[in-house]
């Protein structure tokens, strides 16, 4: 099985071309580095929700949790515990 990470990242490679321009950090930003745009945050909004049985709440569409490898893994992680979900 596949980390939530490298489904992140393979999820961002198949999407976004801009992805695979460069090789991401896990910290390095999305929004800054043109791998997102506001319709690409809502795409990856739906891509996580589907993906990972989470609910994206709107207050939690914020830079700290999704602007970054890093900040998604990590989020994704602290809805999936709060949910009660393991891999």
């Amino acid at each position: 099985m596949q980390s939530i990470e490298q489904r992140v990242r393979k999820f961002l490679r198949e999407t976004f071309p801009v992805a695979n321009e460069t090789e991401l950090t896990a910290e390095q930003s999305l929004l800054e580095s043109g791998v997102l745009d506001s319709i690409g945050v809502l795409n990856l909004m739906t891509w996580l929700e589907r993906e990972f049985a989470i609910y994206v709440e709107d207050h939690e569409v914020v830079p700290e949790n999704i602007d970054g490898i890093g900040a998604l893994v990590r989020y994704v992680e602290s809805k999936r515990a709060e949910a009660g979900l393991t891999e």
